[in-house]
């Protein structure tokens, strides 16, 4: 058993109560291997925000887990190697099972998702709150999710939304005994998350009605990139074929924020910042084969992008 408090991480537990009061969201962004990690430590260090590392099940499937767990200790010691020690959360995203929860508590995570929204009702709340027990004996929050995204994301895939039912979440938050609740209010995974021609729209009636059952309850939005339209250029002006990737509006996920909205998860964003990058370089040069040579503008892409969710999109920067 080995505690996140070793590592020198926190839990969401005061982040989040900070961040409801502020009227700001707190970046979850997820990592696969070094160059994201450098990127998202150094653009939270400029910024001082605090900021909350996500690894999927597909993370950990291809960068291996004690490997992710030694980075996420690293990006610790060189946030104060890079002048400023910003809060660092370790958090499992999507964790379908008890059994994947309880590994990533005993190997040092800080936090965990249990996402049974796929189960019924019932069956969601019964994992939701088995996880919830174990996590909580060793002082580790957890997230839980009513509602289903649509989209793809790694392991994670469905056809269609299911909104978040106001009418249930006082009776899922009371019984499972979770930190913070992800929910379904148009918001969706990938890059390809509407048809073009359309206006998506975010349902903050819904979220503004969740907020009345639940007052002040920390409040999650997954599958919020905005798909950048001038990256998705630049991938497919250079070979790339990104035909119709569309996201969610940033004025809108702004305004989610200064509520109880108090983390959004972003990932596809990044993926597109340092595809661009790699294909500008490599078209570019394309006798190029040293990796620090592509991957290196692909992360200093990245941390712009970063830098300015924090500043821009969430209101976290200064909040560390």
């Amino acid at each position: 058993m080995i505690s996140y408090k070793d590592l020198g991480l926190v839990n969401t537990r005061e982040l989040f109560a900070k961040a409801v009061k502020g009227g700001y969201a707190i970046p979850a962004f997820n990592f696969n291997n070094m160059e994201q990690m450098q990127a998202i430590i150094q653009a939270c260090v400029e910024c001082k925000s605090p900021v909350i590392l996500q690894v999927s099940a597909g993370a950990r499937k291809y960068a291996n887990q004690t490997l992710l767990r030694y980075m996420a200790q690293g990006a610790v010691e060189y946030a104060k190697e890079l002048g400023y020690a910003i809060p660092i959360v370790l958090h499992l995203d999507h964790g379908n099972s008890f059994e994947l929860c309880k590994d990533c508590i005993d190997s040092g995570f800080s936090s965990v998702m249990i996402d049974g929204s796929h189960l019924p009702y019932e069956e969601n709340v019964a994992l939701t709150k088995k996880v919830v027990e174990y996590a909580h004996q060793h002082d580790v929050t957890v997230e839980g999710e009513l509602g289903v995204l649509a989209g793809v994301e790694d392991d994670v895939k469905a056809e269609e939304h299911t909104y978040t039912r106001p009418e249930e979440v006082v009776d899922f938050v009371s019984r499972t005994g979770v930190d913070s609740l992800a929910i379904s209010i148009g918001t969706s995974h990938g890059a390809y998350k509407f048809k073009p021609g359309t206006n998506p729209k975010i349902r903050l009636d819904i979220l503004a009605e969740i907020e009345k059952q639940i007052p002040g309850f920390p409040i999650v939005l997954h599958g919020s990139s905005s798909v950048p339209q001038d990256l998705v250029a630049q991938i497919n002006h250079f070979g790339g074929k990104l035909k119709d990737a569309i996201g969610i509006d940033e004025g809108q996920l702004r305004e989610a924020a200064k509520s109880a909205v108090c983390k959004i998860n972003i990932d596809s964003d990044g993926r597109l910042a340092m595809t661009a990058a790699v294909r500008k370089v490599l078209s570019e040069h394309p006798e190029e084969f040293d990796p620090r040579k592509y991957l290196g503008p692909a992360r200093d892409e990245l941390k712009k992008l970063y830098i300015h969710k924090c500043q821009v999109v969430l209101g976290s920067a200064g909040q560390a």
